[in-house]
């Protein structure tokens, strides 16, 4: 492991890892006091009323003294998506496939509580201590199921990006991203059967006919999500099937 001294601020400083000098922050401000309060405004106002003066303010701090913490609004917006993500579900003795239906469950929950977290989080690669564990969490478990490496890494990354696009439907639905458009799934059906017609869009308009975009809003919310997810983990599950395949019969008695 190299020196900590040339790490960016606000990564060494979500690990601990800041080096000590003679003229420090501001006594009493730390940077989950700072999170918090740009976490705070964020779920208030949006990303938008996020500003270093504005959480300067609300800690009744100059904008100045928030710099020895985070340099940028960038710092700050990347310390904000690990201060806002809980912690991730552990494994305990779940087998995988109930464990990573629970993983992106948590993942997507967490996300659609901070719908701001939807414009920023797939532009942050985890970098903090927090969004790293649900990474390490997930790898862990693909591990013990006899998948790691790159394809660890990449199923990974598909099961948190279903999260993220599970999130966003759910959010648009409620109208809390884009309050300009339909009022919930009822809404966004009747507007679809308005707009589409079947001879430019014939499987679009015979799946509106059946009432597969449904009036409720569980059809945005857990059954079409589950739908999703189990799409997935069957193609993580024949992949496993694959590989123990291909690598023999002792690697077939693995459980």
């Amino acid at each position: 492991m190299g020196s900590d001294d040339d790490l960016p601020t606000v990564v060494a400083r979500m690990w601990g890892r800041e080096p000590a000098t003679r003229r420090g922050p501001r006594p009493g401000l730390t940077l989950r006091r700072i999170t918090d309060a740009a976490i705070a405004i964020a779920d208030a106002e949006g990303l938008a009323g996020v500003r270093m003066s504005s959480v300067a303010a609300r800690l009744d701090v100059s904008t100045m003294s928030l710099y020895g913490y985070v340099t940028s609004k960038d710092d700050l917006l990347t310390a904000m998506v690990d201060a806002a993500a809980p912690d991730p579900p552990e494994p305990g003795t779940l087998a995988w496939r109930d464990y990573l239906a629970r993983w992106t469950r948590a993942h997507r929950d967490f996300l659609a509580a901070h719908p701001w977290l939807l414009e920023v989080s797939p532009l942050t690669p985890p970098i903090g201590p927090r969004t790293l564990r649900w990474l390490d969490r997930a790898l862990t478990v693909l591990a013990g199921a006899g998948l790691g490496g790159a394809e660890a890494v990449n199923i990974a990354s598909t099961l948190s990006a279903y999260a993220v696009s599970a999130a966003t439907l759910q959010t648009a639905m409620s109208g809390t991203v884009d309050e300009a458009g339909p009022e919930g799934p009822a809404g966004y059906t009747a507007l679809l059967a308005r707009l589409v017609d079947p001879g430019g869009y014939p499987g679009l308009a015979a799946a509106i006919e059946s009432g597969a975009f449904g009036a409720a809003p569980d059809w945005v919310e857990d059954a079409d999500f589950t739908f999703g997810l189990t799409l997935l983990l069957d193609g993580i599950e024949a992949l496993i099937a694959r590989r123990r395949r291909s690598a023999g019969p002792d690697a077939r008695r693995r459980p």
